[in-house]
């Protein structure tokens, strides 16, 4: 993270003695990045963080297939089932879209609280389309609601709450995510062209302590996943300082960035991460020069997979091809996409944009998980011609 915050108590100086009202030595916690050469934070635990009495490996199995025949594709979330509604969580309950070596991207919709978990593997980044939770970490708990971005730093240990209507997609990364380097300074501050800053970012404020023993923990890692139990509630934090910590950013808060003509992906982005991009698209004025074309120009992916989530108001762009809110497109390299016939016309004229959508694009292509194969559009490849072979 980009600046440092305080919460709960710490001593006056990092690795001295830091005692409980009943005189024993509070355990402390180094939480670093890259070795100890990047962001860290320090947390003082009341337990011995490192107090394992089980482990068991648990099943994982989690395919993709490649995206062939090679064409644009349309998944809607708004059709995934689940077996028992009534007892999906966040963790558990996660149907796997899309992966490749850089990224696996999931969604889910939770109505139970899940175990606790930590990535080990990578940050991970959540998108909460619809509904609320409370996402409780050994940092403090987070209110989430619609729209908010959650960063949950690695091997942050977390569980989700939901609320009602929880939906929710889930970047597993296999490094580091974070705002991109362009909109900060050499000392990490937001810089005047950035679309966000830190007065719209979100932290705990107040560690979250709970009790218990023998407490299981679900543990993503690079050959699959272990349940550990803890000797104690990982829950245990009675303060902390640093600058690696879980945060959340609205998608309403960023300030879109226009132009006299048409502005391309980049300027949307909100986050990069190991061979992959988020861009936020979000209501806006759109091109004010008399003769521009507001919708997007045809667009031939030559280094990425571009995958589109849709979540809010009408694209204009694909206006027409059955795309709708809940919506994934997937168009990969190799494939030209844009506009659907008759958009560019009727975007003439037009002086605001009333949709919002998160983008992801990746730099090496995106394979299909079993969700995606579940909720197909088989039709949309053709909606640019509109026939083909599924097209009636």
């Amino acid at each position: 993270m980009p600046y440092y915050r305080s919460v709960g108590e710490i001593p006056r100086k990092r690795h001295t003695q830091f005692r409980a009202p009943d005189g024993s030595l509070y355990a402390e916690e180094l939480m670093g990045v890259e070795g100890f050469s990047s962001d860290s934070a320090l947390l003082y635990h009341r337990h011995l963080p490192t107090a394992i009495v089980n482990a068991v490996q648990v099943s994982d199995e989690r395919t993709t297939t490649p995206n062939l025949p090679l064409k644009p594709r349309h998944f809607r979330s708004q059709e995934l089932k689940w077996d028992s509604p009534a007892e999906v969580d966040a963790v558990t309950g996660r149907r796997l879209l899309f992966g490749n070596a850089d990224v696996k991207i999931c969604f889910v919709a939770a109505t139970q609280p899940s175990p606790l978990y930590r990535n080990a593997a990578g940050d991970e980044l959540l998108y909460i389309q619809t509904g609320t939770a409370v996402i409780e970490t050994i940092y403090g708990a987070l209110t989430v609601g619609d729209g908010d971005y959650v960063v949950i730093p690695t091997s942050c240990t977390y569980r989700v709450v939901p609320g009602e209507d929880l939906r929710m997609l889930i970047l597993e990364a296999t490094g580091h995510i974070g705002p991109p380097k362009r909109y900060l300074s050499a000392k990490g501050q937001f810089l005047e062209h950035s679309p966000y800053c830190e007065r719209d970012l979100r932290g705990p404020t107040e560690p979250l302590l709970v009790d218990g023993t023998d407490v299981d923990v679900f543990v993503r890692h690079r050959a699959g996943v272990t349940r550990f139990t803890y000797a104690h509630h990982p829950f245990d934090v009675v303060g902390w300082d640093g600058a690696l910590y879980p945060w959340v950013f609205n998608i309403r808060d960023f300030e879109p960035i226009t132009g006299r003509v048409h502005q391309p992906p980049p300027v949307h982005q909100t986050f990069e991460g190991p061979n992959f991009v988020v861009c936020s698209f979000c209501p806006r004025k759109v091109d004010y020069h008399p003769l521009s074309v507001p919708v997007p120009y045809n667009h031939a992916n030559v280094d990425s997979d571009e995958l589109m989530f849709y979540v809010g108001g009408n694209y204009e762009a694909r206006k027409g091809s059955g795309i709708g809110l809940g919506s994934l497109s997937l168009h990969p390299g190799g494939c030209t996409h844009g506009p659907q016939p008759g958009a560019v016309e009727a975007s003439l004229g037009v002086d605001y944009f009333d949709e919002t959508a998160v983008m992801v694009d990746t730099f090496r292509p995106l394979e299909l998980g079993e969700g995606a194969e579940a909720c197909e559009d088989p039709r949309y490849a053709w909606s640019w011609a509109q026939r083909g072979p599924d097209w009636t």
